[in-house]
């Protein structure tokens, strides 16, 4: 019997079969969950649909989680379109981040208001308001919550700027939201991937680099695939982790152990 036989889950952010969030959702569906997916808009949704054929899922939904709860493809609106499907649902994955690449590039100081608001609010509150609008289909049994971030969250990572604050944020959320959820079973948890050769990936400047090294510097001296990475979802959105909540789970080959040296020396 496969461990997520009977589970029922939304994914969000799978951009194409290179993403961490398709990794995560090829997992789990291998191990029998039952999965719906979100999508942004129709460049999202074309490459979304030949991977959900290919694991036998038909239910999408688009969905901009930068758009508020007036307009038909809000986060809020998204959760009740998915009720009139599932009544239930065990986990949602949050894979969502977003930022103007030509400010990843240079100083952090130099950041615009605009793009420090909105990159806070899609890559951090976004998952707030997720949490807020999942809970009536998890509130009677409870379920797992689950979102990506990175090193750059916790320590100064070059051209990552203002998305490790943004990630940094949303690795404070989970800790309240797990205050807030815990009593009704629902569990929250981040897991911070070392660096992964995604589309995002790739738009931060000197992203080789940074490959290149953490690649030398962990101490299992590789970067994670997706299989590592979709495997510690397995795990964090399982009953396997039936008591982890408000944790930050790296999969990073034990790059968060080591010291960090200046950022000269990565580029």
């Amino acid at each position: 019997m496969s461990i997520m036989n009977g589970k029922k889950g939304l994914i969000m952010g799978v951009a194409n079969e290179r993403s961490i969030a398709w990794g995560v959702a090829k997992t789990l569906a291998d191990n029998g969950a039952e999965l719906a997916f979100s999508y942004q808009n129709e460049g999202f949704k074309k490459r979304l649909l030949p991977l959900m054929n290919s694991i036998k899922s038909d239910k999408f939904f688009e969905c901009d989680v930068s758009k508020t709860t007036s307009d038909f493809n809000s986060i809020e609106n998204m959760f009740i379109r998915l009720s009139k499907i599932w009544r239930e649902i065990d986990f949602v994955v949050h894979a969502l981040a977003y930022s103007d690449k030509e400010e990843l590039k240079g100083k952090y100081i130099n950041c615009s208001r605009e793009n420090f608001l909105n990159s806070l609010d899609i890559s951090a509150f976004s998952f707030t308001r997720i949490a807020k609008s999942s809970l009536p289909l998890m509130s009677l049994k409870g379920g797992s919550l689950l979102t990506l971030s990175y090193l750059g969250a916790e320590r100064t990572t070059p051209n990552y700027n203002v998305m490790g604050v943004a990630k940094s944020a949303l690795e404070a959320s989970i800790k309240y939201l797990a205050m807030d959820l815990g009593k009704n079973n629902i569990r929250v948890n981040v897991l911070s991937a070392g660096p992964v050769k995604t589309l995002a990936g790739a738009a931060i400047s000197g992203a080789r680099h940074v490959f290149r090294y953490s690649e030398n510097v962990a101490p299992l001296k590789f970067n994670p695939q997706l299989k590592e990475v979709g495997s510690a979802a397995l795990y964090l959105t399982s009953e396997l982790s039936s008591g982890v909540t408000g944790n930050i789970h790296h999969v990073d080959g034990g790059l968060h152990s080591v010291a960090i040296p200046k950022h000269e020396d990565l580029v």
